[in-house]
């Protein structure tokens, strides 16, 4: 009996003291972990660990406060006032200041940090100006500390969705003390200081991310986990395999051709749920054969089957795309004339632009289609490669790159002609699908630039009548998508593979799953 009793007092102390440690697949290696660089998902994910911005997400991706704990806003709707947390510290035990916000946002506006998200703070008075250079000083943007915990932003118009902005990664605050010591380096792990619930201790490049519980979050207690691992793992198959040898606790994603198989033998670990995202591929309009070629790029947006490609495919759910915007709220998205037809009829339409182009199938398009590696993006693009073939004799070379090299490569529009892309929303409401397309956007890799656009989405800004600025936004989608400058393929939905036993775990349409709500 003394020994049965000792022994459970053991164990229960082995617990007690047991390192809680959280292994996530991540896709890719990180481009940067520089919250005013960083531009893509596997990035946002560790991100959302390491900073905290005005506000933030709670586990279901409801807007809640984060490091500003309250907030005012003017009778006019363009004035905020955020009150930060006195608690609230950096990972080096520094206090966080509001003048941190105000050095983090001017960076991002500032041309020469190269931002492609600055496009994101266009709702900041002066943002804009700065970021296309019409504006030199950047200390003329509209947001300025009045002391320590206090941060005054002034909008050039009301933004509905301004709260839900602020939670996204170029926003957040930054270290001015540690980013003024170590310049560009300031993003090592041995000098690196955050203010999110955890902080980098580790990264091997191509390898892991490694982040441990911060010890000076002001909600620290309420974090459950030790460590959280990220392995960028861009090879779905293999990342598979890792999660049922228990080397991983949460995937990044699953491969389409195995999740008929999930469904029948990990059901208990298998999430499937919707998305607000929409995967499309890109036509670069700044260069030859697509630049002034609307009916080539009209052959090529409706020679594919998106109800083959959804069925046969991806298998996992996702719903054939015509439009850009997915279905969000009470907004009117645009649905294209061709969306209505046959996929025969649309067929029949693509061959007659395809000889209005120029083109046939003795004088066949030679084109490149881009992706980053991933097994999912692979079978995608050779079955939207051999749809071209089939039904205008298009002769489509596939190449891949890992997702750093992809990165810079769609940006800088010299090689590209048709690249993979997709967009998810970083905060829910459909201007978040339609502002990178504005001509002065970082992330407008198509090239896209139409003044009546970046008038509507200016239009939009400064209308408070909700249905109104739906209006608005959806005539500005109109233009994009007949336009044809990209190709819809379908709305997304997230599926991971997530142990049972790890608790905490919702569902949403943002899919975030933030690890300061993760435990065992």
């Amino acid at each position: 009996m003394r020994k049965t009793l000792w022994a459970m007092l053991l164990l229960a102390t082995l617990s007690a003291s047991a390192e809680e440690v959280l292994k996530r697949g991540n896709g890719a290696e990180p481009k940067s972990l520089d919250p005013q660089i960083a531009e893509g998902v596997p990035e946002a994910n560790i991100l959302l660990d390491l900073f905290e911005g005005l506000t933030t997400h709670d586990a279901e991706a409801n807007v809640i406060p984060g490091l500003a704990e309250k907030w005012e806003v003017s009778e006019d709707g363009k004035t905020y006032k955020f009150f930060l947390r006195k608690e609230a510290k950096w990972s080096d035990g520094q206090p966080v200041k509001a003048s941190d916000v105000v050095f983090a946002w001017q960076r991002a506006v500032n041309p020469a940090t190269g931002s492609t998200y600055a496009f994101l703070l266009y709702p900041v008075k002066n943002a804009e100006k700065i970021v296309t250079g019409a504006l030199k000083d950047v200390n003329e943007l509209g947001v300025k500390a009045l002391d320590d915990h206090t941060l005054e932003v002034q909008l050039e118009t009301p933004t509905p969705y301004f709260l839900g902005l602020l939670t996204h990664q170029v926003a957040a605050a930054a270290p001015q003390h540690v980013v003024e010591k170590f310049g560009k380096d300031w993003t090592q792990p041995e000098h690196m200081v955050s203010n999110g619930p955890f902080k980098l201790t580790g990264w091997q490049g191509n390898a892991q991310v490694t982040l441990q519980k911060s010890e000076h979050y002001w909600d620290k207690d309420q974090v459950k986990l030790d460590k959280v691992i990220y392995y960028p793992i861009e090879d779905l198959n293999a990342e598979m395999k890792r999660f049922r040898a228990g080397e991983l606790d949460m995937t990044y994603e699953v491969p389409n051709a195995q999740i008929k198989w999930a469904k029948e033998n990990l059901a208990s670990a298998l999430h499937i749920a919707p998305w607000i995202g929409t995967y499309y591929y890109g036509f670069n309009l700044s260069k030859p054969p697509f630049k002034d070629n609307i009916k080539l790029r009209e052959a090529l947006t409706l020679a594919i089957d998106r109800q083959i490609l959804t069925e046969k495919i991806s298998e996992a759910g996702e719903q054939p795309a015509f439009g850009f915007v997915p279905p969000l709220n009470d907004y009117p998205h645009y649905v294209p004339d061709y969306a209505k037809l046959s996929q025969k009829e649309r067929v029949e339409r693509a061959q007659k632009a395809y000889a209005e182009a120029g083109y046939s199938k003795d004088k066949p398009l030679k084109v490149e289609l881009l992706y980053n590696t991933s097994e999912n993006h692979k079978k995608l693009a050779i079955a939207v490669a051999a749809m071209w073939k089939q039904t205008l004799g298009v002769q489509t070379e596939l190449v891949n790159q890992e997702w750093k090299v992809f990165l810079q490569t769609r940006n800088r529009k010299e090689k590209t002609q048709v690249f993979r892309s997709g967009w998810v929303g970083d905060y829910n409401d459909p201007n978040t699908f339609l502002e990178q397309f504005q001509s002065t956007a970082g992330l407008n890799d198509v090239a896209f630039n139409n003044p009546d656009y970046d008038r509507l989405l200016k239009e939009a800004g400064n209308e408070n009548d909700p249905a109104k600025r739906f209006a608005q936004l959806a005539a500005a989608e109109k233009l994009l998508v007949d336009n044809f400058s990209l190709l819809p393929v379908y709305n997304y939905v997230a599926k991971q593979l997530v142990k049972p036993e790890l608790k905490g775990y919702k569902e949403n349409i943002m899919n975030r799953h933030p690890s300061r709500y993760l435990h065992w």
